[in-house]
């Protein structure tokens, strides 16, 4: 019997053979393009900013138990202040 861990690895196998066959800056550009146009780009495009979070979170997840310390916290660091950047879009002041 698999273990959630396992299951939630082999679910996210062909999307990650999918992005390792990209040259490398591709998914990078894309998460770049997604957070600039969720940033400058009118009220809805706030829910770019939602499949950003979600595409991090998911990395971090599947990298979580190969991580140090350090590593761990630079990453959530990372999406704590896309969440920061969400809320200011979603609520903005004034």
């Amino acid at each position: 019997m698999s273990t959630l861990r396992e299951s939630f690895e082999r679910a996210s196998l062909p999307a990650l053979t999918f992005l390792n066959g990209l040259p490398r800056f591709v998914p990078f550009l894309g998460i770049l393009v997604l957070t600039l146009a969720g940033v400058l780009l009118p009220a809805p495009a706030w829910l770019l900013l939602v499949v950003v979070i979600l595409v991090l979170a998911w990395i971090l997840a599947l990298a979580w138990p190969r991580l140090t310390g350090a590593e761990r916290l630079m990453r959530l660091a990372v999406v704590a202040i896309m969440i920061a950047v969400l809320v200011t879009q979603v609520a903005p002041r004034g």
